[in-house]
C-alpha cells in the first residue's frame, strides 16, 4: 500500500504537469472503485482549470474553482502521466484529460482506491474532518502525542498508526521509528513519557522526511507509461527483516502480529 512519502511524492510528480491545466474531458472506464466514481464528473469538469493539488494524509486534493477531486490509492492504486492517446490497459479506470494533450491515469487492480467529488470545504469532508495533524507540522508535536496517549490502553504501534492521532504514519515508518527509538512495539502507549513522547515526534519527522527526499529522485518516472511508479527503495532497518540480525546488535529481529499488520522489532534494542 502506498504510504504518506509515496504519496507526497506522487503528489510532487504530477503537479508540474497539471497544475493551471485545464481539463478537457473525463473518461471514467470502470466506476466501480471503494466508492462509485461520481457520473456526474464526465459533466462539471471539462472547461474547469486545475488550480492546486494538495495532499491531506494520504488523500490528493485536485482543487478547481466550484469544488475538490479527492483522490486515493487505496492498496495498489497508481497515478501516471501520459500522452492522451496511449491506449488503455486493462486496470486502468480513470482518466482526468487535460488540453495540453496530457491525461492524469488511475490504475488500480484491486480497486480499492477513490475518485470522489466534494463542494464543500475538504476539512469538513466526512472522510478528512476527524483527521489528526500531519506528522510534518507544528501540530505533531510531544504535548500533542504525550496527551493523546494517556489513558489509551493500546499498544504504541498500533496507537502511532491511528489516523485521529496522527495521519500518515503507516505500518512501515511506526515500525522504523519504534526501532529508531528503542520502543517496543507492544509497550502501552499510556506508558509512554513526555521524553519518550519528543524522541518519537523527532525521528517519526525525520525518517518521513528522509523517506520523501528519497522520493524525490524518482519522479521523472511519472511521464513514463510502462516504467515502475515513482516510489522508491527504502532503507529499511527492521521492517520485513523477520529472524534477520539486527544492524545494532545482531539479535534477529522477531517478528508479531499486533491488529491485523505485522510488527517487526529487536528483542535487545527495544526492550
Amino acid at each position: 500500500m502506498p504510504e504518506l512519502p509515496e504519496v507526497e511524492t506522487v503528489r510532487r510528480g504530477i503537479t508540474p504537469h497539471l497544475q493551471g491545466k485545464t481539463v478537457k474531458q473525463v473518461i471514467i472506464r470502470h466506476p466501480t472503485l471503494r466508492w462509485p466514481i461520481p457520473a456526474e464528473l464526465t459533466q462539471i469538469l471539462p472547461g474547469q482549470t486545475l488550480h492546486s493539488i494538495e495532499r491531506r494524509a494520504k488523500y490528493l486534493l485536485l482543487g478547481f474553482p466550484h469544488g475538490t477531486l479527492i483522490l486515493h490509492l487505496g492498496m495498489s492504486g497508481t497515478l501516471r502521466i501520459l500522452p492522451t492517446q496511449t491506449a488503455a490497459e486493462k486496470h486502468d479506470h480513470f482518466d482526468l484529460v487535460m488540453e495540453n494533450g496530457q491525461c492524469l491515469r488511475l490504475n488500480d487492480p484491486r480497486r480499492f482506491g477513490a475518485v470522489l467529488w466534494s463542494e464543500q470545504p475538504t476539512p469538513q469532508h466526512p472522510l478528512l474532518k476527524n483527521l489528526g495533524p500531519e506528522p510534518l507540522s507544528e501540530d505533531f508535536n510531544s504535548n500533542h502525542l504525550h496527551q493523546a496517549s494517556r489513558k489509551r490502553k493500546i499498544a504504541i504501534k498500533p496507537f502511532l498508526m491511528d489516523n485521529k492521532v496522527v495521519v500518515g504514519v503507516g505500518n512501515i515508518y511506526a515500525n522504523e521509528s519504534l526501532f529508531l527509538c528503542g520502543i517496543d512495539p507492544r509497550q502501552k502507549a499510556s506508558s509512554i513519557t513526555k521524553a519518550e513522547c519528543q524522541q518519537l515526534v523527532g525521528i517519526i519527522k525525520k525518517v518521513l522526511s528522509e523517506a520523501i527526499k528519497q522520493g524525490g529522485t524518482t519522479l521523472k518516472d511519472f511521464t513514463q507509461s510502462d516504467g515502475k511508479p515513482g516510489y522508491f527503495q527504502q532503507q529499511l532497518r527492521v521492517y520485513g527483516r523477520s529472524n534477520q540480525p539486527c544492524f545494532h546488535c545482531n539479535t534477529p529481529i522477531k517478528q508479531i502480529t499486533q491488529g491485523q499488520r505485522s510488527s517487526f522489532f529487536c528483542p535487545q534494542c527495544q526492550c
